[in-house]
């Protein structure tokens, strides 16, 4: 062969193997699913305060989202467990990194607990695995603790204070006074709700912290009474709640003009307390089961095995492993990294979310449902417990992401 037929069969090859990559980079990458399944855990508290509010079922709705998705993502079996960090944050941290490393777990929901989701956070993301925060609301999960690998899906501590004193705040209800849980969730609520509070012309007139599963709130109240006080905030959850607002009827607070504003509600929550008690209570919720009828249709399969319609946690615990599995199939792997990028690339759609977004810092933009609790008489069954009075905008009580301390935020 001489040298003009080299050279020219030295173009061919190089054209050829230039064609060769451009096909390998054009044609679909294969699916990319780490031990052959994608395992899902539903990690929160099954056995103390928050095992109604979230619990064994927000393991449920967790299972109706795959069951609706279809059982098995980018060809491989979708697996769901529950695990009990029972409030906590060594025995989660230990659960957590054996379920990476003996079970190969993939990602992590709900949790439920804002001290347990700091201490877990950075963990998650080491392992490349993903982490869905739907119960726990400290702002600082999308703010200074904010990884590439977590997510913050239903409500946070800003822009639950920043909504409920939009929509309560007047010159009736004024002077406010904190009952606040003493961990990190309950420290957060109470720093976001005393400065909105006071940028809005609002007066804290006093606080008080208590431990988690508190059982007697009597010296706690009696803080409050004194205090000259138009509303009582009960920044704390589950359990903690229900105790609070059934002692604060036994001081007589609701009946001298007392109103109660509430964070962190639920449905649940009313039923244990009774509509004598608990009516006129105002809450955020981002799902309420008898809203519409997309609503009441996800009710009436998790009621068939729960027996009661769920929370709007345990309705967010779907809402996110569903956008989870459609983001794993589109971007074909459940490496962690690359499926978060992903979920912030879709919007996310179910029977409770519209075309939301996931914002750069791992915020899902969502909207919330100011709700009411009826009177005895306004009730025409066994869960008909609430009315939606509004419909507050995502846009108008989460922290703008210009705002947040989150260094993917500054990058975006």
């Amino acid at each position: 062969m001489n040298s003009g037929e080299n050279t020219m069969m030295s173009k061919i090859a190089g054209l050829c193997a230039g064609a060769f990559l451009w096909l390998a980079a054009a044609a679909p990458a294969k699916a990319q699913i780490s031990d052959d399944a994608v395992r899902l855990v539903v990690l929160n508290d099954q056995s103390s305060a928050y095992s109604d509010t979230s619990g064994r079922g927000s393991v449920v709705a967790a299972e109706l989202a795959v069951e609706d998705f279809g059982r098995t993502v980018a060809g491989k079996p979708i697996q769901v467990v529950g695990a009990d960090h029972q409030n906590k944050v060594d025995l989660a941290a230990t659960l957590v990194k054996r379920m990476i490393d003996g079970d190969r777990a993939d990602a992590f929901f709900d949790i439920a607990n804002s001290g347990v989701s700091l201490a877990i956070q950075d963990t998650i993301r080491q392992a490349n695995k993903v982490v869905v925060h739907v119960g726990s609301g400290n702002v600082d999960l999308v703010g200074k603790a904010c990884t590439p690998n977590s997510a913050l899906w239903l409500y946070d501590t800003h822009a639950l204070a920043k909504g409920l004193a939009t929509a309560l705040l007047s010159e009736r209800h004024r002077r406010w006074f904190l009952l606040t849980a003493d961990y990190a969730f309950g420290h957060a609520m109470q720093r976001d709700m005393t400065d909105t509070l006071r940028q809005r012309g609002g007066e804290v007139v006093g606080s008080v912290r208590h431990p988690l599963n508190t059982m007697d709130f009597g010296s706690f109240l009696f803080q409050g009474a004194g205090a000259n006080l138009q509303v009582l905030a009960l920044l704390n959850a589950g359990a903690d709640t229900t105790g609070a607002i059934k002692q604060a009827a036994e001081f007589g607070m609701m009946r001298n003009g007392v109103k109660l504003a509430v964070p962190i509600f639920t449905i649940v929550n009313v039923k244990a307390i009774g509509l004598d008690l608990s009516q006129g209570t105002t809450f955020l919720a981002g799902y309420y089961w008898d809203r519409d009828d997309p609503s009441r249709a996800f009710a009436r399969r998790f009621e068939a095995r729960m027996g009661r319609p769920p929370t709007h946690a345990q309705a967010a615990v779907y809402s996110a492993v569903l956008h989870y599995l459609k983001s794993v199939e589109a971007s074909g792997t459940d490496a962690g990294d690359r499926v978060m990028a992903q979920m912030k690339e879709l919007p996310v759609n179910d029977f409770m979310t519209a075309n939301a977004r996931l914002r750069a810092d791992g915020r899902l933009m969502r909207d919330m449902l100011l709700v009411e609790v009826k009177t005895p008489a306004e009730s025409r069954g066994a869960w008909d417990l609430m009315h939606v009075r509004a419909t507050i905008a995502a846009g108008d009580m989460i922290k703008p992401v210009e705002e947040s301390e989150c260094p993917l935020a500054r990058r975006s």
